[in-house]
């Protein structure tokens, strides 16, 4: 239950998306709750980064698993995404009746770089994490050059990602 109504309450009270829930789901069970270590949550951003689907869902996946098993997983699961089910089913059903009023315009005119800062703040979080070593900043920058003026896919970047991991000396 601890774990369903963590993420219910990360679900509930994040704009944005996948990565903006990334720091919510770090300070609910890293800090506040210590149900995983900071290695153990960067492990799980990573195998969920990896995988197809919402990283959010794979995080809250990855982490009830290993905390509860499969019933963990479910319920994480489910406690994730249920408020962004009935959220969206209220505001789309309202966003397309009202979409065209100035108020509803500016609202979400403003939320946008709001959720942008969010994202960036995880990134930065998770940079600082995860990226110990100026050989791991390095890499990082370079598969962000990929992505960004290459448009190499993602799924390519965690390939390559992981060949250097592969090959890399420790």
């Amino acid at each position: 239950m601890q774990l369903f109504f963590s993420f219910l309450k990360i679900g509930a009270f994040t704009w944005g998306g996948g990565y903006a829930m990334l720091p919510l789901i770090k300070q609910e069970l890293v800090e506040k709750r210590n149900f995983l270590s900071e290695e153990e949550f960067i492990e799980g951003v990573s195998v969920a980064q990896s995988l197809p689907g919402a990283i959010a869902i794979n995080t809250a996946c990855f982490v009830g698993r290993k905390l509860a098993g499969g019933s963990g997983a479910l319920v994480s699961l489910l406690g994730s995404a249920l408020p962004s089910f009935v959220v969206i089913l209220v505001l789309a059903t309202l966003f397309l009746r009202y979409k065209e009023i100035l108020l509803v315009k500016r609202f979400f005119y403003g939320a946008t770089p709001a959720i942008a800062a969010l994202i960036g703040g995880a990134i930065v979080d998770l940079g600082k994490s995860a990226l110990k070593q100026i050989e791991e900043v390095i890499v990082a920058v370079l598969l962000f050059l990929f992505v960004f003026f290459f448009d190499v896919h993602p799924l390519w970047i965690v390939v390559l990602g992981g060949l250097v991991g592969l090959v890399r000396k420790r």
